[in-house]
């Protein structure tokens, strides 16, 4: 099958399988794996940032940083349709009492300054404390400009608040940018790192930031049910993420421009070309299509998902040039007898 779902389903490669039934590994609780003690180094090098922490999730990695920033009470700014906020189950709020104050995205996937000056409350017992800012970059394949980055680290400065990213797909954000992921990174207090998306590890995300906010996120890790033992067979699959993962991002890249070309003009849909910066290509279509097309794309060959009149179709490094034109000529298929 051909699974353009998301870039969550890759699969760990040959050489990653290799070194994970390699890796020398001891227990990540006491501190003493070696294998993800390499990976923490190299992530907290790579993002310029002073230390890392190894985590099962990108959800838990969000997590953790927030109750490691904010206290009870506290609120955090975010956009209304971030990962954070709408797709990680409520847990700032339920777990730690963070209050979320959203704004709408703009177009190109910053959140407006003016914006967030605009909901940033009063010292007044009466609000939440505003506490902290969380971006996304990748967000929704969209990259934020590093003149956006720098100038949301001043805004937060100003302001008082803290400045936390997503970085779920950071990676391919600073690829797209043609900047190191230290440059892209370094505007952050810290920033979470996800290895299984486009990178390609089977499991497990990075949280970045200075040491001491890094000892207080090892805490919530624990409290979250996130110490891992013999962790370092997992991480033996970031560190090789982290390196060949992240040199062939460009790769993926490729390829969705050219899906994006090849869906160019097809009756019935329009690509939202603008978005198409990364490896994700957003469709629109003319009818609500969440049922049948997917239903159609699977007896073909191809896994994708639409929700109603709008999806979107994610390239990764199990895709190939052949696959994409076989997606493309699936979806013109359906359209032309839907």
């Amino acid at each position: 099958m051909i699974d353009v779902r998301s870039d969550t389903v890759t699969r760990p490669t040959t050489a990653m399988r290799e070194a994970m039934s390699a890796a020398e590994v001891g227990d990540d609780v006491y501190g003493d794996d070696p294998t993800v003690n390499r990976l923490q180094e190299l992530a907290a090098t790579l993002s310029g940032h002073e230390a890392s922490l190894f985590v099962p999730t990108g959800t838990q990695s969000n997590l953790i940083a927030l109750l490691a920033h904010c206290q009870r009470g506290d609120e955090y700014i975010v956009g209304a349709d971030a990962h954070t906020y709408k797709y990680e189950g409520g847990g700032a709020a339920a777990l730690g009492g963070i209050q979320p104050q959203t704004i709408a995205f703009a177009e190109n996937g910053e959140l407006p300054l003016d914006q967030v000056a605009e909901v940033i409350k009063e010292d007044d017992p009466h609000f939440a404390k505003s506490r902290l800012l969380c971006l996304e970059n990748s967000q929704h394949g969209r990259v934020q400009s590093l003149e956006y980055m720098q100038s949301a680290q001043v805004f937060a400065k100003e302001h008082g608040l803290i400045l936390h990213l997503d970085g779920a797909r950071v990676c391919n954000a600073a690829v797209k940018l043609n900047q190191s992921l230290k440059a892209v990174c370094g505007c952050f207090d810290s920033v979470s790192i996800c290895l299984s998306k486009g990178l390609g590890a089977p499991v497990g995300s990075i949280l970045c930031g200075s040491k001491k906010f890094i000892r207080t996120a090892h805490r919530w890790r624990k409290v979250t049910g996130g110490g891992m033992r013999q962790a370092g067979i997992l991480a033996a699959a970031g560190i090789l993420a982290l390196t060949e993962g992240y040199e062939r991002l460009h790769e993926d890249h490729d390829n969705a421009a050219l899906l994006d070309s090849l869906l160019q003009g097809v009756p019935g849909c329009r690509v939202k070309s603008s978005w198409t910066q990364t490896n994700m290509v957003w469709v629109e279509y003319e009818k609500d299509h969440s049922q049948s097309l997917p239903e159609f794309a699977k007896s073909r060959g191809v896994l994708m998902s639409v929700g109603r009149n709008t999806g979107r179709l994610v390239v990764h490094r199990d895709i190939s040039k052949d696959d994409i034109t076989t997606v493309a000529e699936v979806i013109k298929a359906y359209l032309q007898q839907a």
